[in-house]
């Protein structure tokens, strides 16, 4: 088959769930014999025109560059260039794309049509009024567009069927057991050593609760003036603006007052997986989740994570141990004290339970077939759909 990817800022990843997710289907979907093209911005990836990518066609279409026009603009400009290639399968990632999702169905109607719901953008601070308008316009496009919707967790598969009443497929994020051990030196120009920060890893916005975490970070220090080990953890915040720069501003400003809070922006690669594998905890405070793969990648890992007690998270692990109160700063400052009190071989044990969650229900290989098996299947139903036509 021959498969459009749209709606994901492109690849190689440089950051971002959904671009992660795509990237890693893509190249198993070629691997398995199917042509993928991604589309791709070049502000992304930093490149421009038509090229490959381990396997993937990556085409980069034009946009433009602002908070608001930026998605909408590059899926029309994807859109619109794919329907002059013969694609079997238009895949539109997010409720924002989904917007545009009619347009295949009625110039391309011999293409099928699927839709991955990743999250409910809407709820994210960063959107007007206007725009939370539109994302929940694009939940609404996404289950009636698409010949199939593709919910990544089960609190969305479960909204989908009770608030804007469609049966969907429920295929969770995947994620890979990382198979080599990155030098431990790749922390050190960030002033970390192993075993003694927390790390929390995600775009800085407000929704995923890094000044939740700051503040949390600050009391727990303020609360254990005498606990050695308390007093030489570091936070290493590992993420960048999305188009959130007054935000940032904010986060610095509120972390300033100590000297052990660590802003690394972007990472990516064997850096990545070195703050990944050498922190003593993870931390993720997010008050809007789809499925959240970074959380999914600190437990392939092995490492421990603590999360907010939002529903998305509590399909991963639904353990009173790790979880804290959603939006509560001092609920958060228990958990880390509690974690801390640990002793090594508990936190060890937290760690290998953590990797075995991953291995048993987030594994690419049975996420991919079930993937292959939706483009299998619609692509299968519009052939009899036209056989019946000819027929009759």
């Amino acid at each position: 088959m021959k498969i459009a990817m749209i709606g994901q800022k492109g690849i190689p990843v440089q950051y971002g769930g959904v671009e992660k997710h795509v990237q890693d289907l893509s190249v198993r979907l070629v691997e398995r014999g199917h042509e993928v093209s991604v589309y791709s911005r070049t502000w992304y990836t930093g490149n421009s025109g038509t090229d490959r990518y381990q396997g993937i066609t990556r085409i980069h279409t034009p946009t433009i560059k602002t908070k608001h026009f930026d998605a909408i603009v590059h899926v029309f400009t994807s859109t619109v260039h794919a329907l002059c290639g013969s694609y079997d399968v238009f895949h539109y990632h997010g409720v924002g794309p989904a917007l545009l999702a009619w347009i295949p169905r009625v110039f391309r109607p011999s293409a099928r049509v699927i839709i991955t719901l990743h999250s409910l953008d809407r709820f994210h601070q960063k959107w007007n009024r206007c725009a939370r308008f539109f994302l929940k316009l694009g939940e609404r496009a996404a289950c009636v567009f698409a010949h199939e919707t593709i919910t990544v967790s089960r609190s969305l598969e479960r909204y989908a069927k009770h608030t804007l009443h469609r049966d969907t497929r429920y295929i969770p994020n995947g994620v890979t057991i990382p198979t080599h051990k990155e030098d431990q030196k790749l922390i050190t120009p960030f002033g970390l050593s192993k075993g003694e920060y927390i790390v929390m890893i995600s775009r800085l916005v407000p929704h995923k609760g890094a000044h939740i975490l700051v503040e949390a970070f600050k009391k727990l220090k303020e609360r254990n003036p005498g606990n050695r080990e308390i007093q030489k953890l570091k936070l290493a915040i590992v993420g960048g603006a999305a188009y959130t720069d007054a935000y940032i501003r904010e986060l610095h400003l509120s972390a300033s007052a100590m000297n052990d809070v660590v802003f690394t922006d972007f990472q990516k690669g064997d850096t990545l997986g070195a703050l990944y594998r050498y922190a003593r905890v993870m931390v993720h405070p997010s008050l809007n989740e789809g499925l959240p793969i970074t959380v999914l990648q600190a437990m392939s890992y092995g490492l421990p994570v603590l999360l907010s007690s939002i529903s998305e998270h509590r399909e991963i692990i639904d353990d009173r141990e790790v979880l804290f109160g959603e939006n509560d700063v001092q609920s958060l400052v228990h958990a880390l004290e509690h974690f801390m009190k640990l002793h090594s071989e508990e936190r060890v044990q937290l760690g290998k339970r953590n990797k075995a969650i991953v291995q048993e229900k987030y594994d690419w290989e049975n996420i991919v077939e079930k993937t292959e098996a939706i483009y299998r299947t619609t692509v299968a139903e519009k052939h009899s759909i036209a056989s019946v036509g000819h027929v009759s």
